[in-house]
C-alpha cells in the first residue's frame, strides 16, 4: 500500500525543465534562495521518551521486526535486525534490547518545533464484479501498456526514489494523461475489477490499498502497481476553495456527504486532483495489505512516512491523540509511503480493514511528535534541503 498514498507515494512535478533546476541550481547571487533542512533531528535520551503500555511496547515491536525480512542486507538496519531475532516477546526484554541498540532522536521541522500532523489511514472495502454490469460501471484500471517510466537518478542522485511517467508521441516522451482525462476517454490498460461509485475509486486510490467485494462472497485485494506522474491534489482542498466545506470540517465522511447531495458535481470534484493510480490483483489472505516495504501492514503499529525524513524500516515513538482525545502513544514500525506524507514531522497510521478502520482513519487530523530510534554508531539520514518560503516586500 502505497499511502498513502499510499495512495503515494513520492512523485516528481513532471516538466524536464524543472528536473534541470533541481540539477543544476548552483548561483551564488544575491537571488539565490536560501535553504534550510526538510527536518532536524534532536538527540534526546530514553527518559524523555513518553511511557507505554506493555502491550503497546510488545506490538509495536513485533511490527518492526516484521520487516527484518526486508532489511537483511539494510547497511543500516540490518545488524538490528539480525540482533532482534531471539528478542524475547516481553516488554523487559525489549526493552532492554532497544535501550542497548538503539538511539532516540525527536524530529523537529524547520523552526525547531516538535509537533506535526498524524493522521490515518485504512484497506477500504467496496462492491463490485469482476465483469462490468449495469450497476458496476467503474473500472478500476492496471498499469497502461503505452505508459513509460524515467528514472533520472543515475544522472541526478538527489533525484532518487523519483520518477518520471509519460507516453511517447513519435519521439517526443509527453506527460501521461491526468485524471480527468483518464476518467473521459479510458486508458489502454487491462481492468482489474469494476465498482460501483466513482467516489469509492477515488478513495481506493487515496488509501492505494483496498478489497472488492463481489457478488459470490469472496473479496477482491488489490494494491497500488503505478501511478500517472501528476502531483497529488486533495479533493477536500478543492472543496474548501469552492467554498463547499470548512478547512476544519474535511473529513471522508464529509466529502462523501457532499457527494451524495451534488451527484452531477463529482467529475468536477475528481477532475481537481490530477492524480491516477493504478492497481494490481494481490493474493487472496487474511494478513494486512503490503506497504512500501513489501511487508503487510500491521493494524495500528505500521505507519506511512516521508521516507526522506524517516527511513523505511525505521522503528518510531509516536505520541499522538485519537480524534476522541484519546492518548495515543507507542512505537510504530515505517513500513509505507505516500505522496501526501511529506516533511518535517508527518506519519499517516494505518488502522485496518472495513468500515471501522475508516471512519478512524477518516476523523483522524491530529497533532502529535515522533522520535526516530536509530541504531547505535549508524551515521543519521541526509535530509534534503528545501527552499526557504519567498519573502514579499512591504
Amino acid at each position: 500500500m502505497n499511502s498513502r498514498f499510499k495512495a503515494w507515494r513520492q512523485h516528481l512535478v513532471w516538466t524536464l525543465p524543472m528536473v534541470a533546476v533541481l540539477a543544476g541550481c548552483t548561483g551564488g547571487d544575491n537571488n539565490t534562495p536560501k535553504t534550510h533542512a526538510l527536518a532536524t533531528y534532536s538527540s534526546a535520551s530514553w527518559d524523555a521518551l513518553p511511557t507505554v503500555s506493555d502491550n503497546d511496547l510488545v506490538a509495536g515491536f513485533a511490527s518492526w521486526r516484521s520487516a527484518c525480512t526486508r532489511l537483511k542486507a539494510d547497511a543500516v538496519w540490518g545488524p538490528t535486525c539480525a540482533a532482534a531475532a531471539n528478542v524475547p516477546p516481553t516488554a523487559n526484554a525489549i526493552r532492554g534490547f532497544l535501550k542497548q541498540n538503539l538511539d532516540v532522536y525527536g524530529l523537529r521541522a524547520a523552526n525547531d518545533n516538535p509537533n506535526g500532523l498524524i493522521t490515518g489511514y485504512y484497506e477500504p472495502v467496496y462492491p463490485g464484479s469482476l465483469t462490468q454490469t449495469t450497476a458496476a460501471n467503474i473500472p478500476v484500471y492496471g498499469v497502461p501498456e503505452d505508459m513509460i517510466i524515467v528514472s533520472l537518478d543515475s544522472l541526478y542522485p538527489e533525484l532518487k526514489g523519483k520518477r518520471l511517467r509519460g507516453r511517447l508521441e513519435g519521439r517526443v516522451l509527453k506527460p501521461y494523461d491526468d485524471a480527468a482525462t483518464i476518467e473521459t476517454k479510458g486508458v489502454k490498460a487491462p481492468v482489474v475489477a469494476w465498482l460501483t461509485d466513482p467516489m469509492n475509486l477515488q478513495f481506493l486510490q487515496i488509501q492505494g490499498s483496498g478489497r472488492i467485494q463481489l457478488d459470490d462472497g469472496r473479496q477482491l485485494r488489490i494494491a497500488y502497481a503505478d501511478q500517472n506522474g501528476h502531483p497529488y491534489r486533495p479533493i477536500g482542498r478543492w472543496l474548501v476553495e469552492q467554498g463547499e466545506l470548512k478547512k476544519e470540517d474535511v473529513t471522508m465522511g464529509a466529502i462523501s456527504n457532499w457527494a451524495k447531495a451534488n451527484p452531477t458535481r463529482i467529475p468536477e470534484l475528481l477532475g481537481s486532483n490530477p492524480s491516477y493510480v493504478f492497481f494490481t490483483r494481490n493474493p487472496d489472505g487474511n494478513e494486512g495489505p503490503r506497504g512500501s516495504l513489501n511487508v503487510p501492514l500491521t493494524a495500528g503499529y505500521s505507519a506511512a512516512v516521508d521516507r526522506k525524513v524517516i527511513p523505511l524500516g525505521s522503528l518510531m515513538w509516536l505520541s499522538t491523540t485519537k480524534p476522541d482525545g484519546t492518548p495515543l502513544v507507542r512505537p510504530v514500525a515505517a513500513q509505507d509511503t505516500g505522496g501526501a506524507i511529506a516533511g518535517e514531522v508527518r506519519a499517516d497510521l494505518f488502522w485496518g480493514t472495513g468500515e471501522a478502520a475508516g471512519q478512524l482513519a477518516g476523523d483522524m487530523k491530529q497533532q502529535g511528535q515522533i522520535w526516530m530510534l536509530w541504531p547505535k554508531g549508524a551515521a543519521l539520514p541526509q535530509v534534503p534541503q528545501v527552499a526557504d518560503a519567498a519573502k514579499t516586500s512591504p
